[in-house]
């Protein structure tokens, strides 16, 4: 393992249950352990969710810089509409709203 910097850390009542039970049932051999997993768990989702909102961010400014004509939205929400008209009675009625 590499260097081990020892910190100090406050838990809530409720997480800190969570902790000592999962040592206790013999998923984790120390408490330490435990928050290593997670704190690899929420590296993990962090990094997923900061290369999703990088891919939002490029699909967007792609978006911006495109100059084209785009689509006209009426074929678009009648196709819709005839689709989910088929599996939800009364969808049809959206059209006469817009």
């Amino acid at each position: 393992m590499p260097t081990v910097e020892k910190l100090s850390i406050a838990l809530p009542e409720e997480m800190a249950s969570i902790v000592r039970n999962a040592v206790e049932r013999g998923e984790y051999s120390s408490n330490s352990e435990v928050i290593r997993d997670a704190l690899r768990d929420w590296t993990y989702k962090r990094n997923l969710r900061e290369r999703g909102l990088a891919d939002l961010r490029r699909q967007w400014l792609a978006a911006v810089a495109d100059d084209s004509e785009g689509l006209d939205p009426d074929p678009v929400f009648d196709r819709l509409e005839q689709k989910y008209s088929q599996s939800k009675p009364g969808v049809s009625q959206a059209k006469k709203a817009r």
